[in-house]
């Protein structure tokens, strides 16, 4: 399964309050299964999220929203990252993944794992780029 992130959004408190009518927001009508609608106002950027959910739906994906303060289980962590459950206990062991015991289980916050997630990316990049150092050294001078 790969994972696909969402940016990550938020409203400031105008916007929570209530669009002002003059603002560029989109309007949303919910129609709830009383057979009562509810209309919505919407900024911009909520609605772009909203968009962006229902494509990936439409193309049959699964989708996931979570807060940022979501605690996870090494189970779902690995399945963010990319990476084995015992490769995510032992970055945890490591401390590299802040966490917390519930009972006997361990639960990491989601914002924490798309920190460990930028930083393994910014890992794989150098190394990648370490890689076409080496082949370009390897083509111009037979090292």
């Amino acid at each position: 399964m790969t994972a696909h992130r969402l940016q990550f959004m938020e409203l400031s408190d105008r916007e929570r309050a209530g669009a002002d009518p003059h603002d560029d927001s989109v309007e949303l009508t919910i129609r709830q299964k009383s057979g009562a609608d509810r209309r919505l106002s919407l900024p911009p950027e909520a609605a772009a999220a909203i968009e962006s959910a229902l494509d990936h739906l439409l193309r049959g994906e699964r989708i996931a929203i979570l807060t940022e303060d979501q605690e996870l289980t090494p189970n779902e962590i690995s399945s963010v990252l990319g990476i084995s459950r015992p490769l995510v206990v032992h970055r945890m062991d490591l401390g590299d993944l802040p966490f917390r015991y519930v009972g006997k289980h361990r639960r990491a916050k989601l914002k924490d794992v798309l920190i460990l997630q930028e930083k393994i990316d910014a890992g794989r990049a150098v190394m990648e780029a370490l890689a076409d150092d080496a082949e370009d050294l390897k083509q111009r001078h037979g090292v």
